[in-house]
C-alpha cells in the first residue's frame, strides 16, 4: 500500500490528561514524519484545553470539506461509536478508516493506545491492508435520516413512550416473512452483528459473509429467533402499536417515526473501507473481546 501523506483525525472528547497524552503522541509522531494533518473542529478545541502546541493545525467539520481536501486516511480516536459518527462525514468518498481505541478494546476501533507509534510506522511504510465492510441503505416514503440514510452497523425500530409491545410487519423481497410482536427489531450488517444484535441473541457473522441479520428484541412468541438472509434481499418494514410514535435508529442517529412510515432496507452501493494492520484479524479481535480460549479455571 502507499504511504500516508495527508491525514484527518476525528474525535470528540478528551476526558483526562492520560487520554490527551495518547492524542499528543499521535500528533507528534505524524509531524515527525512530515504528514499533513487536519483535525475535526470539536476535537481541536478539546486538544487546545490542554496545550497550544497544535493550534496551527487546520480543521474540517463537514463532508464537503473532506471532499475538497481529501485525506489518504481518517484516524478516529475514541471507540466504535466515534467511528460511526465519523462515517457521517466520510460517506462514499472511499477514504479508509483506522480506529485507535482510547477505552476498552473495540470491534472496529481495535488499535491499542500503546501501539500508536508503531501504527504510525506501519502507515508510513505502507505495511497495511484495506478491508471493506458492507453498508445498509434505508429508503422511506417519508423523509428520514436526512441526506445520509446509510448505516455501517444496523437499523433498529423500537417501541417508545409505552410498555406495550409493537407489531412490526416484515417482508423480504415483497413476501411476508413475519409479523413480529416484540419490543423492536434490528436489521444488522455482518459488522453490526457484534453490536446490539448480539446482545439480543443474534449470531456473530464474519465481515465478508454477505448477509443481513434480522433480530427481534424481546419477542412475544418464544419460537421466534434471529434469522440470517442474503444481503441482496430487500427488507420492507411497517409498524403499528397502541401509540402512533416509534423510535428508529441508524447507527448512532435516531428519529421518531409513525405508522405512516414505510421503510425498505437494502445493501448500499458503496462500502466503508478500514485499515487492517499486520497481525489484526477479525478472529483475533473477537477472541480478545469475548475472552474466547481463556481458561478462567486457572
Amino acid at each position: 500500500m502507499k504511504s500516508i501523506k495527508r491525514l484527518f483525525i476525528y474525535g470528540h472528547k478528551i476526558k483526562d490528561e492520560t487520554e490527551y497524552a495518547h492524542v499528543a503522541t499521535l500528533l507528534s509522531a505524524l509531524q515527525e514524519n512530515s504528514v499533513e494533518i487536519f483535525l475535526f473542529g470539536q476535537f481541536k478545541k478539546e486538544i487546545s484545553a490542554y496545550t497550544k502546541k497544535f493550534k496551527h493545525i487546520e480543521t474540517a467539520d463537514t463532508h464537503r470539506e473532506l471532499t475538497e481536501r481529501p485525506p489518504d486516511v481518517v484516524i478516529t480516536m475514541g471507540g466504535d461509536g466515534t467511528i460511526l459518527q465519523a462515517i457521517t462525514l466520510i460517506r462514499n468518498t472511499g477514504v479508509p478508516i483506522l480506529g485507535i481505541n482510547l477505552g476498552r478494546l473495540g470491534f472496529l476501533a481495535s488499535v491499542e493506545k500503546k501501539l500508536i507509534r508503531k501504527t504510525v510506522q506501519y502507515l508510513m511504510a505502507g505495511t497495511y491492508q484495506i478491508v471493506e465492510r458492507a453498508m445498509l441503505h434505508l429508503e422511506c416514503n417519508l423523509p428520514l435520516f436526512g441526506t445520509f440514510p446509510y448505516a455501517l452497523n444496523d437499523f433498529t425500530l423500537n417501541k417508545r413512550d409505552t410498555s406495550s409491545m409493537i407489531t412490526i410487519h416484515t417482508y423480504i423481497n415483497g413476501v411476508l416473512l413475519n409479523s413480529y410482536w416484540a419490543d423492536g427489531i434490528i436489521i444488522s450488517t455482518p459488522t453490526g452483528s457484534t453490536g446490539y444484535s448480539l446482545s439480543c441473541g443474534g449470531p456473530i457473522i464474519f465481515p465478508d459473509s454477505k448477509n443481513f441479520v434480522i433480530t427481534p428484541v424481546a419477542p412475544h412468541n418464544l419460537n421466534v429467533r434471529p434469522i440470517v438472509i442474503p444481503d441482496d434481499a430487500v427488507i420492507s418494514l411497517s409498524v403499528e402499536g397502541r401509540t402512533d410514535s416509534f423510535m428508529s435508529t441508524l447507527d448512532s442517529r435516531y428519529e421518531t417515526i409513525t405508522s405512516q412510515h414505510k421503510i425498505s432496507i437494502r445493501k448500499a452501493d458503496f462500502t466503508m473501507k478500514f485499515i487492517q494492520l499486520k497481525g489484526q484479524t477479525f478472529m483475533k479481535t473477537i477472541s480478545e473481546k469475548l475472552l474466547w480460549g481463556l481458561d478462567k479455571r486457572n
